[in-house]
């Protein structure tokens, strides 16, 4: 007699989760371009989802597109089936396939979509330079800095106690920097901390503090995101990349036929600094209010006349669609050149820093021996 059972199903359900590539933008964007080419030719929409169920490379879409065209074949609405896989489909993504199966209009709903998208990866794209760019710099120009207190540094202390000279300010601040990095300062769980390793683990320390005080308390959050608007680098290009966010958003849903406040409701879920989102929430008040919404955007005090005056025109036209996509045209190009800003900015700031240590670490070296150089020559 031969039994069968099923054995851990849930435990290798898990393991091949764990082991499955992970859904990229760019994969959920090209699953969108296939959809959309192949309903705009007629195919139905059961062949079109198996078709990019068969083509995808990605194991975990591949997985999850299997999932999706059985739920459709069952009976349910696409945006019903892509509501069950949340991290893959965002609930922006679902709202505009709704629109378009009320409309019927799939197809234009893809085409929002895609273009959404894509503006979304270039934007994420040009974030990650901004941020990794700085935290890789930084971190060359600490390691330096370590490397000259810790190596090179203490070789010309030995000399110059050796000499025994009569050493100025700058010279001993110098010793007492290198002291600091190369002497345990405390011990833990009975192994030496040195100084060197406090001034590299430093930032990540800062970094997790921050991160712990803002999930702490709503008002702490509220506090570290006003500060960050309010710096002068930083805070214009956080500015400008949540309305950037906000404004693409609210274009594409505006444009896949969502009435105003729906699509003022749904695009405020994409900005994520604190004030900036009650300013976002302040126009859906005046909106609903009865306000027009350039009123709207006028109150909040966060956009720029300019984006105020456009989207009036907009109104009054009654073509508000192709406004507000020069409006997103006009935060991302705001935003380019925000972010190259910052990043000409940084460079030559941190080396700046780097070579006022070396000239520190020259003078701090051979300035004690040039204002002894009398005392050498009589010698």
């Amino acid at each position: 007699m031969v039994d069968c059972s099923v054995v851990g199903t849930k435990a290798q359900k898990g393991f091949l989760q764990l082991g499955a590539k992970k859904v990229k933008l760019r994969d959920v964007i090209q699953l969108f371009v296939q959809l959309e080419q192949m309903q705009s030719a007629g195919v139905p929409l059961l062949d079109a989802l198996s078709d990019v169920r068969d083509s995808t490379e990605n194991d975990g879409l591949r997985d999850i597109m299997s999932e999706i065209s059985r739920d459709v074949s069952d009976g349910s609405a696409l945006s019903e089936a892509m509501n069950k896989h949340p991290k893959v489909f965002k609930p922006l993504y679902i709202s505009l396939i709704q629109a378009g199966e009320e409309t019927g209009d799939l197809p234009s709903v893809y085409l929002q979509l895609i273009k959404y998208l894509k503006w979304v990866d270039i934007i994420q794209a040009k974030i990650r330079k901004a941020t990794r760019y700085p935290i890789i710099v930084t971190a060359v120009v600490l390691g330096t800095i370590v490397f000259m207190m810790s190596i090179v540094v203490p070789q010309i202390v030995g000399f110059l106690k050796f000499l025994d000279l009569d050493l100025p300010w700058f010279t001993v601040w110098l010793i007492a920097t290198s002291d600091f990095m190369i002497i345990p300062q405390f011990h833990l769980f009975g192994l030496p901390v040195y100084g060197s390793f406090i001034v590299l683990i430093l930032p990540v320390i800062l970094f997790a503090l921050i991160k712990m005080l803002r999930t702490s308390s709503d008002n702490i959050a509220y506090k570290f995101d006003e500060w960050y608007l309010k710096s002068p680098v930083i805070g214009p290009l956080i500015r400008k990349i949540s309305i950037a966010r906000y404004a693409q958003t609210f274009g594409a849903l505006y444009a896949s036929g969502i009435d105003v406040i729906g699509a003022l409701e749904a695009s405020r879920a994409t900005v994520s600094n604190l004030v900036m989102l009650d300013a976002m929430e302040s126009v859906e008040g005046h909106v609903k209010a009865g306000a027009a919404l350039s009123e709207a955007f006028n109150a909040s005090g966060e956009f720029p006349s300019l984006v105020v005056r456009m989207v009036k025109v907009g109104e009054e036209s009654g073509n508000l669609t192709p406004v507000l996509d020069q409006v997103s045209e006009f935060y991302t190009h705001d935003v380019n050149e925000a972010i190259e800003g910052l990043i000409e900015m940084i460079q030559p700031t941190l080396t700046a820093i780097l070579g006022l240590i070396i000239a520190w670490i020259a003078a701090g070296s051979l300035g004690p021996i040039y204002m002894n150089l009398g005392n050498f020559m009589e010698f």
